[in-house]
This record gives C-alpha cells, sequence and structure tokens, in this order.
C-alpha cells in the first residue's frame, strides 16, 4: 500500500490533464454510452426504484404511508412501563432506513423525469408522504413513550441515545409537550408565518418594475445585453428590476448616474415587504417563546453548531472587526480609481461593483472566455475522480447496464481503494434538457448506515444542467462551473462515505452548520496548480491544460477584494441575526446604523430599505443567513492545516473521511473536527488567506 501510494502520487504530480485522463480511462471514463439497449440490472445494496409509471409512484406512496403508520401505531401502544430499544427505537430507525430510498423514488422524478404524467404524480405522492410525515411528527402517543425511553435509559449505546434525544428534540419542537390551547396557538402562528412568508416572495416574484435609459446612459454594456433588453416607444431601452439584469448595470456601466438610479430603485422594490417581515418577526419571536426559547435566534441555532445567538453574534463581530485594515485598503483603491475617472463624485455603495471588477481587470486581466476552453466537461470529471481517489483512498467504476431514466444518466460505484469494499453509489445527471430541475444539486437517495456490522450503502445523485455538446462539439464548463462541479462532488463524498449507526444522521441529513464544510473544501483544489493542471486540457488539444501563471492568477483572483464583499455579506447576516434576537426593532433605523459601521465607513444610500428585498430573511434562512460564511471559516482551517502543503496527502484525507465524513450526524461536529484538526477551529487561517493573496 504504501509504496503504491508513493507511486500513485509521483504520478500524479507528473501527468498533464491530458496524460490522466488517457491513464486512467479503463476506470474513469465518463463520456455518455448510449442506453437505448441496456437491459435492467439489479444493483446490490440499492433499494433506490427508478423509472416508475405514474400509477406506480402513486400506489408505492399509499404503501409507505400505510406501513409507516402500522409501526408508529405499534410503536406507541407500547406501555411506558415496558419500553426498550427494541420495542421503540429499532422499528422507528428501521422504518426510516427502509422507507427513505422508497420515499426519494417517488419524489425525484418530480425534478428529473422527462413525462409530466410522471412528474405530476410524483409531485402529488411528495404531498401526501409530507403532510404524513408532518402528523407523525406531532403524535403525542408516540413523544410519549419515546420520553420514556430517555428517562429509563434501558442501557442505550451512545448513538442510541443520541437518536433518542433527537427523536424527542423533534417532538418538542413541533410543540407536541404544549398544553391543548398552546398547541392550538403554535398551530396558528405557524401557519400565519408561513403565510406571510409567501406573501412577502410573491410580492418580490411578482415585482415587475423597472427603469428607461438611452444608449448613451447604458454606455459599457455589452451590445449582446444591450438587445437583449426591451425598447419603449421613444427607443429607450427597459432595465426589468430583476438580478439578472442589474447585475450587468451594476458591474458594467460607466455611467454614474445610472448606476445610483438603479441602486435606489432596486433598494426600495416592494416596499409592503418591510411591514410583512416587521410582523414576521413578532410571530416568530411568539412561536419561540411559546418553545421556551428567549427569541428566535436562539430557537433557530439551538439545533446547530453554533447552539446560541450570543454564539453567532461573537462570530460575525469578531470576523468582521478582523476584516476592517483589508476592508479599509480595499475601499481606498477603489475609490482612488473613481476619483481618478469622475473626479470628485463621492463614492457609493452603488460603485462597489462597478469599480471592484474594475480594479481586479487591471490587475488580473482575466479572460474567462478564453479561460472556458481548458476545461471540457469530461475531463473536469475524470480529474474530479482521480483527485477523489487519491486523496480518499476511492475507487469509481461505471455500473454497466444499469438502470437509468434517460440515456445521459450514468451510475457509479464507490469502493474502497484498499479493502474492494463497496462504500455506495452515485449517479450522474448532468446535461441540459426541457422540464429538468434547472439547478445543481446533490439530492439523498439512500442514506447509509452501519450496525452490527451490516452496513447499508448511500446512494446519491448529482444533478446539473451543463450543455452536452456544442456545435458537434463536447461541451465546456465556465470556470465558476468547475468550482461549483467539485462543491457538488463534495456532497457526494460526504454522502458515501458516511457510516452512522442511523440513517437520520446519515450523509446529507445533518447540522446545516456542518454540512456545507466539505463541499466548501472541496472547492480549493480549483485554484491550486497542481489540480488545475490535471482537471484542464485546451479543448482542441487537451495535451496542453492550463498554464501555471494563469492557475496563480485565479487563486490571486479568488480572493481579491473579498473583504469588502464579506463585510457585505456580514452585514446582512447581522442584521437577520439582530431582528430575529431582539423585539421591536426599527428596521429602517437599524440598516442606516448598522451598514456604515460594518463597511468602514461606507453610507447607505438614501431612501433604499434592503428589508423589502431580502428573501433569505423571509423564509429559509431565517436566523441563519450567517451559516454559509461559518462554514467557509472552518473549511479554510482544514484546508490550511491538512492540506495546504500537500493537496494530495493521502493520510490526511483518509483520517478526514474517517473522523469528520464518516460518523455523519452522530457525533458532535465542534468534536470531530477538533479531533481531527488536533486542535479547536480558528478562525484565523481563513483570515491569513484573504490577507497573504491580497
Amino acid at each position: 500500500m504504501g509504496k503504491q501510494q508513493k507511486r500513485d502520487r509521483s504520478n500524479l504530480i507528473a501527468l498533464t490533464g491530458a496524460a490522466a485522463l488517457l491513464a486512467i480511462a479503463v476506470n474513469f471514463a465518463i463520456s455518455a454510452i448510449n442506453n437505448k439497449h441496456r437491459k435492467k440490472k439489479e444493483i446490490p445494496g440499492s433499494n433506490v426504484r427508478v423509472n416508475l409509471t405514474a400509477s406506480e409512484i402513486l400506489k408505492l406512496a399509499e404503501s409507505i404511508i400505510k406501513k409507516s403508520k402500522q409501526v408508529h401505531d405499534a410503536v406507541a401502544s407500547v406501555p411506558l412501563d415496558k419500553v426498550a430499544y427494541v420495542n421503540v427505537i429499532f422499528p422507528l430507525a428501521d422504518l426510516e432506513a427502509q422507507q427513505f430510498p422508497l420515499i426519494q423514488s417517488c419524489v425525484f422524478p418530480k425534478w428529473l423525469s422527462t413525462s409530466e404524467d410522471v412528474r405530476k404524480a410524483s409531485a402529488e405522492a411528495e404531498r401526501k408522504i409530507d403532510a404524513h410525515i408532518s402528523m407523525c411528527r406531532k403524535r403525542e402517543d408516540i413523544y410519549r413513550v419515546v420520553k420514556a425511553l430517555t428517562v429509563t435509559g434501558d442501557g442505550l449505546s451512545t448513538d442510541a441515545k443520541n437518536f433518542t434525544h433527537f427523536l424527542v428534540r423533534e417532538f418538542e419542537r413541533n410543540g407536541v409537550n404544549l398544553t391543548l390551547s398552546k398547541k392550538e396557538e403554535l398551530q396558528r402562528l405557524t401557519a400565519n408565518i408561513d403565510e406571510l412568508s409567501m406573501q412577502y416572495i410573491r410580492n418580490l416574484d411578482d415585482d415587475c418594475s423597472f427603469l428607461l435609459f438611452t444608449d448613451m446612459e447604458l454606455e459599457g454594456l455589452p451590445p449582446e445585453f444591450l438587445k437583449s433588453l426591451e425598447k419603449s416607444k421613444d427607443g429607450k431601452r427597459r432595465i426589468i428590476l430583476k438580478s439578472h439584469q442589474i447585475s450587468p448595470v451594476l458591474e458594467l456601466c460607466k455611467v454614474g448616474s445610472t448606476r445610483r438610479a438603479v441602486a435606489i430603485s432596486y433598494g426600495r422594490r416592494c416596499e409592503a415587504n418591510v411591514t410583512i417581515l416587521e410582523k414576521l418577526i413578532q410571530l416568530r419571536h411568539k412561536l419561540a417563546r411559546l418553545l421556551g426559547f428567549a427569541n428566535y435566534a436562539d430557537y433557530a441555532t439551538d439545533v446547530r453548531m453554533a447552539k446560541s445567538s450570543s454564539k453567532v453574534f461573537e462570530f460575525l463581530e469578531s470576523l468582521s472587526a478582523s476584516l476592517n485594515d483589508l476592508a479599509y485598503r480595499e475601499l481606498s483603491m477603489v475609490k482612488a480609481l473613481k476619483k481618478k475617472e469622475e473626479g470628485e463624485c463621492p463614492f457609493g455603495m452603488e460603485d462597489l461593483p462597478y469599480y471592484v471588477k474594475r480594479v481586479k481587470d487591471q490587475q488580473f486581466r482575466m479572460n474567462f472566455g478564453v479561460i472556458k476552453q481548458y476545461f471540457p466537461i469530461n475531463l473536469v470529471l475524470s480529474g474530479i475522480f482521480k483527485i477523489c481517489q487519491d486523496l480518499f483512498g476511492l475507487d469509481f467504476k461505471e455500473v454497466e447496464g444499469a438502470e437509468v431514466w434517460h440515456p445521459d444518466v450514468q451510475l457509479f460505484s464507490a469502493s474502497d481503494l484498499s479493502s474492494k469494499e463497496l462504500v455506495g453509489y452515485f449517479y450522474l445527471d448532468l446535461y441540459s434538457r426541457v422540464g429538468k430541475y434547472a439547478h445543481t444539486c446533490v439530492i439523498a437517495l439512500q442514506n447509509g448506515l452501519l450496525n452490527n456490522g451490516s452496513r447499508q450503502v448511500p446512494v446519491a445523485l448529482l444533478v446539473s444542467q451543463f450543455e452536452k455538446k456544442v456545435d458537434g462539439h463536447p461541451g465546456l464548463l465556465q470556470f465558476p462551473e468547475v468550482v461549483n462541479l467539485f462543491h457538488e462532488f463534495g456532497h457526494v463524498i460526504h454522502h458515501i462515505c458516511n457510516c452512522a449507526s442511523f440513517a437520520k444522521f446519515s450523509g446529507l441529513r445533518l447540522d446545516p452548520d456542518f454540512v456545507e464544510i466539505p463541499a466548501l473544501l472541496m472547492e480549493n483544489w480549483c485554484y491550486e496548480s497542481l489540480s488545475l493542471r490535471l482537471i484542464s486540457g485546451f479543448h482542441q488539444d487537451i495535451t496542453k491544460p492550463i498554464k501555471d501563471e494563469l492557475c496563480k492568477s485565479l487563486k490571486k483572483w479568488r480572493c481579491s477584494f473579498s473583504a469588502l464583499k464579506l463585510k457585505q455579506e456580514i452585514f446582512y447576516c447581522l442584521f437577520d441575526q439582530i431582528i430575529h434576537s431582539t423585539e421591536n426593532v426599527d428596521i429602517s433605523g437599524l440598516f442606516k446604523h448598522l451598514y456604515p459601521k460594518v463597511m468602514v465607513g461606507l453610507p447607505l444610500l438614501e431612501g433604499i430599505n434592503p428589508a423589502s428585498c431580502f428573501p433569505r430573511t423571509a423564509i429559509g434562512y431565517e436566523a441563519t443567513c450567517y451559516s454559509h460564511i461559518w462554514s467557509e471559516v472552518f473549511a479554510a482551517d482544514i484546508f490550511a492545516l491538512k492540506f495546504h502543503d500537500d493537496i494530495f496527502n493521502l493520510q490526511a484525507g483518509l483520517q478526514f473521511r474517517n473522523k469528520v465524513l464518516a460518523p455523519g450526524g452522530g457525533k458532535d461536529p465542534i468534536e470531530m473536527l477538533s479531533e481531527f484538526l488536533g486542535r479547536d477551529p480558528s478562525i484565523q487561517a481563513f483570515l491569513d488567506s484573504k490577507a497573504d493573496t491580497n
């Protein structure tokens, strides 16, 4: 193993992307295979069902609900003085392990099936299953039985205790332990919160406001962008106040008055949403107090790594203060460039996107159109496979003859390189088609678990919308798409390496503060010369990988002006945390006070109120907007300590696989990271990476 490992790593360093592709062609061929004549093939260990008809999906959903009700009724009937692992925890855990892949078999066709009837049936099945699961999580009879087990203990293992306490916490966060009147109040609060949240989003979606500009007022924008804009009767171009049109204007328009007008109008959208958000916050605080928390932020963070709102504030404020010096320097640079180009005009927040891009363009002269030509999708994928093989000791093989839902879809197995033991499976559904889910993501199809020496293997699905071929040539990836693919493959690796004792703690069903860390860690390999050369090759001659100078420029470009960008993110995270931890906040006043304080003196634009168009705090990320930065910081710490000096460090990769990925959610995330790092996690490596590059 040791000699073989050395041979593999020396070869890896020497190979270009093209040579690597040729060297591993047998095991890592990922070009599309015509599946038309494939026969159905059993996949050992996988209970995922593909190509179900609409009627089969609905029938399976009914079967899932019926079986679930039987098991829950049986557990509920256990006398409180007879509760034990074997008649309470085991049946519930076993039910989840068995039913999760069946549930996902019903649900995932909604996003991917080529049949409209199947997609409709899948959506209907999901609605029914979700309603049943929601009902089960509110069953007081089940709660009493599980709660009784926490009192007796019954000699539960540590993992079983964690699982039991997880169930109790889930029940209690659903208000099962409340009095009848308080349950009814919780139900009313939840319904009102859901309705207001959706109204906030509907207002944004329905907003059709726009501005009109002459071509002279839009100077600097590309001709193809201008051609895409609607024209009014007087010949002016219509800029719709949506991000896909606003972002190019703020980044590229040379006319300062246009940028300012756009930024002000964009920040004033949907003013009615401010009132909605104020009501939402009041209702959330009531809900949190009803469930025993001081405020909504403490309720939201209680189930995460952060544990409390005070910990989040400490994290954000420490990070923000540490970035001040670098942010001042970055702001001085963009102010100087504006003064040079526009004279003594005051610098405003609307100028940041434009002048940051101008300075970065002057510093790096990056041509991402040219860079794209070095990233054929097949070559990038083969490189990702090779990197993950050498980092985590995994061997990937395509499962020939597997049943799939579209000819472009492929199934791969992952085995341990040393023991040859099956680790898991993953499907790749990478190419765009009509009716398919429009974003890149990873979906867990079967959760892994290891119990009494028997292992249920995990199954993942990676979905994206890449172009398979353009003008008869293999599809090429934009560099951000390369980074995104690495990120999502990090989720795949995380999921298939799980060895938790319970399916509930498997793979992607983890603490949201933790689940992004492995994926963000993987992004680092997109900025290192050795790995970039491995995944790149000029599309007309793949023996020519991307040049080292360009690799170094990409790494510097990544962190250039990162302090100001982070400061903006921290500003929104602090706003989100303040309104969800304090009663009766003046939202408009808070924005005006907080923005210059965080953004090193830069004032908020007069007359705008970003609270009206900040959907993350309305639904999905309320009181948890900090989570992405939190994950970035931990990922940077891991990379700096374990991989910075040797990006193909197999020993560190195997430790990461075994100590961080394998336990899943069955172990405290801070404990796992501290054990892997050999010390408590720190923000310093993250700060150093920004300062060094700048």
